[in-house]
């Protein structure tokens, strides 16, 4: 535990961190590394289970054979007492942000022939549609 007590001493707003669960997601990054970190996250601390939230089904394989390493790394940052076992769970997909669209149809280019970039084209197309709809 005099480890975990260094690891809150050295955390921003170490007077907010006393519960397990804080110190247990707060030694992640440090306990896996940068690398790793991005591509996980810790979620939650069920009784003496941590569980991780991974991108894909590949990474919770890849990270289940690598408990055992990574339980060791855990125990050296907070201690034995805090975490016992490791949970991987695959994130659902996320949405990215989008932009918004307007719901008023565009009013820029109204016919067709306005598309027609040369002016001579643009004119021969209007009146033999003109003939044609007379």
């Amino acid at each position: 535990m005099d480890q975990a007590g260094r690891i809150i001493a050295g955390m921003k707003g170490a007077a907010a961190v006393t519960s397990p669960e804080r110190i247990a997601l707060g030694a992640w990054k440090r306990a896996v590394g940068k690398r790793l970190a991005v591509r996980t996250k810790a979620l939650k601390l069920v009784r003496d289970r941590l569980v991780i939230e991974v991108e894909d089904e590949i990474w919770r394989d890849s990270l289940w054979k690598l408990r055992f390493q990574i339980l060791k790394n855990l125990e050296r940052e907070i201690g034995p007492e805090i975490v016992a076992d490791l949970s991987f769970v695959v994130a659902p997909p996320r949405r990215q942000p989008e932009r918004a669209t307007s719901s008023l149809p565009a009013l820029a280019s109204l016919d067709e022939a306005d598309a027609i970039a040369d002016p001579g084209l643009r004119r021969v197309y209007r009146n033999s549609r003109r003939r044609l709809s007379a």
